[in-house]
């Protein structure tokens, strides 16, 4: 039991980390932010531009050399053949598809963290290929447990949405 308790700690530090490191990164940006370490659905801190227009954030952190994970449901429509066979039906319809995520690689130190930024759609779009390529090298049949919905994106997947803090201008 003490060695979940201190993976799950391990976990909410580095989400903490990258919480706190997105929320500095928008005040280098002139954005005034607040953080509210995981407690409120959907979004992890609020922006408030210089005209005082609000935008919720959603952050992702993992360690280097990690994936971020999720679950199919959450992207999209999967069935099953003959209870093993893995069938994509569809994109699922968003809440918020607007929201925007900042996915946060951490770096060994300070100053070599990344930081991918894209909205809840283009986020489903990059799962759903990346799931879609994976289950096809596979003849979709997931190799251990063929009832997972896990899924995961390795930020070589997001390489086109590396610092594209932009997307808050809009």
């Amino acid at each position: 039991m003490k060695i979940r308790a201190e993976k799950g700690r391990r976990f909410k530090i580095t989400g903490q980390i990258g919480e706190f490191l997105v929320a500095a990164e928008l005040g280098r940006r002139g954005f005034i932010s607040t953080t509210f370490t995981g407690n409120v659905p959907e979004f992890d801190i609020i922006v408030t531009d210089r005209k005082l227009n609000t935008i919720p954030i959603q952050v992702k952190t993992i360690r280097r050399g990690g994936a971020f994970q999720s679950s199919l449901d959450k992207w999209m429509v999967v069935s099953f053949r003959e209870k093993r066979k893995q069938i994509i039906q569809r994109k699922i319809r968003l809440t918020n598809p607007g929201l925007i995520y900042v996915m946060v690689v951490l770096g060994k130190k300070y100053g070599d963290d990344k930081f991918y930024i894209l909205t809840k759609r283009q986020l489903q779009e990059v799962y759903f290929k990346s799931y879609t390529i994976w289950l096809k090298s596979k003849d979709g049949v997931r190799p251990r447990k063929p009832e997972s919905l896990h899924c995961s994106i390795r930020p070589k997947e997001l390489k086109s949405y590396i610092n594209k803090w932009k997307i808050l201008n809009q």
